[in-house]
């Protein structure tokens, strides 16, 4: 009895510093509030998955989270025009114009630099995957300093579960797949995306700006 007593106590321990590992620690906003950003760039999306649509889907959705959380946001289509204007018209260019040239035209407080990892639906044996991952980092749009990063995934399998037939099952997610890659599932997939990864309500996110009642709280 002494030897389980002790065995399922070291497991018990075991346990306990497994779950302290994973725990998030707090962000560390100093930089954030000494810089204290009012207004936010959002550069297109630089795209690093397979699915020609991700850079665009993502960042027609991103001004809502922001601009909730408190923050003036740039017209996503205006940036957008602006950028092709001067003759950079793939997203992954405008990572590499210099900040002094983003605040000559622009004159934010922040630049948001986006990459979308993930985008797309995925066939698996059981069910049908539309995901988005995307990273992001806030950086002072004057100094340069890193002010806030983060990344976030949604999946369209969240809350899938089914006790049907594996046959039922596989016509299922066949349909599915069809269904998902015509009408782009991953676009609704990706505003959830969105918010979880600029919304300030999400733990380790951005704070609160300057525009809502909220400022600098989490």
């Amino acid at each position: 009895m002494g030897f389980i007593a002790k065995a399922i106590g070291s497991i018990v321990l075991a346990s306990v510093a497994t779950g302290c590992a994973v725990q998030q620690q707090p962000y560390d906003y100093t930089a954030f509030k000494e810089s204290n950003p009012r207004s936010i760039l959002v550069l297109p999306p630089a795209n690093a998955s397979p699915d020609v649509l991700a850079s665009d889907s993502v960042f027609s959705q991103v001004t809502r989270p922001l601009a909730e959380s408190g923050y003036y946001v740039f017209p996503v289509a205006v940036v957008s025009e602006t950028f092709k204007a001067n003759g950079i018209t793939d997203p992954d260019e405008t990572h590499h114009v210099n900040l002094s040239k983003i605040n000559e035209i622009f004159g934010p407080d922040a630049v948001l630099y986006l990459t979308v990892t993930d985008y797309g639906t995925s066939y698996q044996v059981v069910q049908s995957d539309s995901r988005v991952t995307i990273q992001a980092k806030l950086i002072d749009a004057k100094t340069g300093k890193n002010l806030w990063e983060g990344s976030a995934t949604a999946s369209s399998t969240e809350q899938s579960s089914s006790s049907a037939h594996p046959l039922v099952l596989l016509l299922q997610v066949a349909l599915e797949q069809i269904i998902n890659t015509t009408t782009n599932k991953s676009h609704s997939i990706a505003q959830l995306s969105n918010h979880r990864l600029l919304h300030a309500s999400k733990p380790n996110g951005i704070l609160y700006g300057p525009r809502s009642t909220l400022y600098w709280k989490k």
